[in-house]
């Protein structure tokens, strides 16, 4: 069973103005688990260093100390140790119209993954892009494949992103704040893909996001962040229904509620989403 572990993570900037410099820790201490077949929601304003976590565990920023560790062992930020991580450790980024290079196909974005991790041969390589495009729902494939990301739409260019990270089959992905660049009407269907496909592949999912209402709907245990540090940490239902830190209570406060939106639930109905108990239609009584 997979397991992603972060101790001690911290990160600091070094800020220049002229020539005047100044330091801003933008990642305070924080300690989380990842572990398979769970999803854990990170949430918080802007500026609270949600997407500097994400950052580091995708490797694409170095802590300034703290420590990761996949399947209990360090990982390796080099040469084939860092090739190794990435095979197993994945991230969906906000933005679908800059994630994905508009002077390539679609098929292209897929191939090069499926090429550089080794899962597939030139051979069965155009099979393997049209398993991904059918595992996030883009039919019919050869469709897409020749269509470039100006050609589709802002939920179409996210599912790709999504399909492109599946790619090297990994273990553990990272979703930050997958949606929040989409349409409101298309939201929930790129989050139930993403519930779909982390309970189909038993996936590790960290899932970032400023809305505490998804977070509660998509996630096993929810971590509250304000600057830069973990405020509170939980089983989702006990950080939403009993909330313990006045920050957590704030965004409680500007948050809306599935709950009293017909839309959002007619449409999770529809598509058939397990909603929780509170959300559930009342059993008729004669």
């Amino acid at each position: 069973m997979t397991t992603l572990t972060v101790t001690g993570l911290n990160k600091t900037y070094t800020l220049r103005s002229g020539l005047q410099f100044s330091r801003l820790q933008a990642v305070k201490d924080v300690d989380l688990e990842l572990s398979a077949g769970r999803t854990v929601a990170l949430v918080g304003q802007s500026g609270s260093g949600k997407s500097t976590i994400a950052k580091i565990l995708a490797q694409l920023e170095k802590p300034t100390s703290g420590t990761i560790m996949l399947d209990g062992a360090p990982i390796g930020t080099r040469g084939r140790a860092l090739a190794h991580y990435r095979d197993h450790v994945q991230m969906v980024f906000q933005d679908p119209f800059a994630s994905l290079n508009p002077f390539h196909t679609i098929g292209h974005h897929l191939e090069r993954p499926l090429l550089l991790h080794g899962k597939a041969t030139r051979a069965t390589l155009r099979a393997k892009v049209c398993e991904l495009l059918e595992r996030v729902n883009l039919t019919p494939t050869d469709s897409f494949i020749e269509r470039r990301p100006h050609e589709l739409s802002g939920g179409q260019r996210q599912r790709v992103a999504i399909a492109r990270a599946l790619a090297p089959e990994p273990t553990v992905l990272i979703a930050d704040e997958p949606v929040s660049m989409l349409d409101v009407s298309i939201r929930l269907g790129v989050l139930n893909l993403l519930a779909r496909l982390q309970r189909e592949e038993n996936l590790a999912m960290l899932y970032i996001t400023h809305d505490l209402a998804t977070a509660r709907h998509f996630s096993d245990e929810i971590l509250v962040m304000y600057r830069g540090e973990v405020v509170e940490r939980g089983p989702a239902d006990q950080v939403i229904l009993d909330p313990q830190a006045e920050f957590t209570k704030q965004l409680l406060v500007a948050a809306p509620e599935p709950g009293n939106n017909p839309r959002f639930l007619a449409e999770a109905r529809r598509r058939g989403v397990p909603m929780p108990d509170h959300l559930a239609p009342a059993e008729e009584t004669s």
